[in-house]
């Protein structure tokens, strides 16, 4: 007797639709896996035989063969438990049920109690797509795959329970949560009004808020740079529904999403070690996986210790800013993950730390400052839009400064205010920000006047400016002017965003 079930297979952030054959023949028990599966696909088959037993069903002991098709797409983990085991009970005539429209996806436990899976979302937008109307998911998984609309989901805690609704039905009920009901909007740890002083790198991560462009910040140890970057994500605008989907899949995949918490509401803010290898900072694997630039995509990416990473991991960096995508290449195919982040780095002047500070003596000598500073290759300073000189503010003027400064609630309203306008802006091109903006496009998005580009030809002259450097400045200047709520570009703004280039090309 033959049975079909379908189920899916994750690669990368897509899933494909895989075809579960069960064939039940007469002769000495055997029971064979084929359809390139590995190796723990293979283990599956004392997974579904021990549920199957111990969820009132019956195993035949007969001769079991299970096809996964299309045979040339590689299969892994133990998703097909459930679809096998569903397909074992169709076809020994136990169960009759019409599986063609219906997908089946989970873990089996000895017992027969079904286990949460990685990238669900991801399953349930490819059931969607390719026409399935019906998903069994199991029970803790159930929040995340209603995140994608117009599927029944049902939910499994057993496989008994499953093998009852497919004999009687409505023994299972339909799962359904709003994205509403999903949705936390949880307060920030660190709010701008905690940062004492420091007004201009105050000022320059309002600009890169609300333009979406890269920051570095250099200055001494203790001057406030790490405080300073982890306060971002609560001026930041808020997610659309779509961008935290994205989001939402990039951590689904790699397990970072909970049955209470499946949403990612929240920008993410990833601050991987500096000893985190090239793989794990841009993705990739046997089984390729995101890294840290993509579960930093519609987010923040900070990098503390700038230059201590490696320059295997740095120099990786270079094509995912500029194409906000990561591929990984493997000999079986090509994945691709979002990247589109906004880079914060934070280094010290030197090795000591201390040059440039008024208190303690710098120890480097001139070589050894130099070296440190070339650590971080010309190519990528010129990805990073504003770079930034922080100073530590001095322990009196911190006890003078009672006053709290501006909220991120009201630094944050400026910020929306601006990225709503580059959202109209660029409604034709389909792109959110400034930073965003393709070359091609800035000439007929950003005009100059003559003034302002006898002012810019003048620094590019002076300042040595690559072109890849002279385009950041255009679209670093519209930010400010949006933040100013100015229609047009002027000189003012490009001088503001030209002195966030001084530390590049000094």
């Amino acid at each position: 007797m033959l049975a079909k079930v379908y189920t899916a297979a994750l690669l990368g952030l897509q899933s494909k639709i895989v075809e579960v054959e069960v064939d039940i023949q007469k002769g000495i028990h055997k029971f064979n896996i084929v359809g390139l599966a590995d190796k723990a696909i293979q283990e599956s088959k004392e997974r579904v035989t021990a549920a199957i037993k111990n969820s009132n069903s019956d195993f035949i002991s007969r001769r079991i063969t299970v096809n996964l098709a299309p045979a040339d797409l590689p299969k892994s983990g133990p998703t097909y438990d459930l679809p096998i085991a569903v397909g074992i009970i169709l076809a020994s005539n136990q169960v009759t049920y019409d599986a063609s429209k219906t997908l089946f996806v989970g873990e089996l436990a000895l017992g027969g109690s079904v286990r949460r899976l990685q990238g669900m979302i991801a399953i349930a937008d490819a059931a969607k797509h390719h026409g399935f109307t019906a998903l069994f998911v199991p029970y803790e998984n159930a929040n995340e795959a209603s995140l994608i609309q117009g599927l029944d989901i049902f939910p499994v805690q057993n496989f008994d329970q499953l093998v009852t609704h497919l004999m009687y039905g409505d023994v299972i009920e339909k799962h359904y949560v709003s994205h509403e009901t999903l949705n936390h909007n949880e307060e920030y740890a660190y709010d701008l009004k905690h940062v004492r002083g420091q007004s201009h790198a105050k000022r320059a991560l309002e600009i890169a808020a609300a333009g979406g462009h890269n920051v570095l910040l250099t200055g001494t140890p203790g001057s406030g740079k790490t405080l300073l970057a982890k306060t971002l994500p609560s001026f930041l605008p808020m997610m659309t529904l779509h961008e935290s989907l994205e989001v939402t899949r990039v951590h689904s995949v790699v397990g970072l999403v909970t049955d209470t918490k499946p949403l990612v509401s929240q920008r993410p803010f990833r601050s991987p070690h500096h000893t985190t290898s090239e793989v794990a900072l841009v993705g990739g694997g046997t089984y390729p996986r995101p890294g840290e630039i993509s579960l930093a995509h519609r987010g923040v990416l900070f990098l503390d210790e700038f230059p201590e990473y490696s320059r295997a991991a740095l120099e990786a960096l270079r094509q995912p800013i500029e194409d906000e995508i990561v591929t990984v290449s493997r000999a079986t195919g090509s994945l691709q993950f979002p990247a589109n982040f906004m880079l914060i780095a934070a280094m010290n002047p030197c090795k000591c730390g201390w040059y440039g500070d008024d208190d303690r003596e710098c120890t480097c000598s001139m070589l050894e400052y130099q070296r440190y500073q070339k650590r971080i290759s010309g190519p990528i300073l010129d990805r990073i839009d504003l770079q930034v000189q922080v100073h530590k503010v001095k322990y009196d003027k911190l006890l003078k400064n009672s006053n709290e400064g501006e909220s991120s609630r009201i630094v944050r309203k400026r910020v929306q205010e601006a990225r709503n306008k580059q959202n109209k802006r660029y409604q034709a091109i389909n792109i959110t920000a400034n930073a965003e903006l393709p070359q091609k496009h800035i000439a007929s998005y950003i005009p100059l006047d003559q003034a302002s580009i006898s002012l810019l030809r003048n620094a590019v002259d002076k300042l040595q400016l690559s072109a890849r450097s002279y385009f950041r400045i255009i679209k670093v200047s519209r930010t400010i002017a949006d933040i100013q709520g100015d229609e047009k570009v002027q000189q003012h703004h490009l001088a503001e965003a030209l002195s966030y280039r001084m530390l590049n090309e000094s």
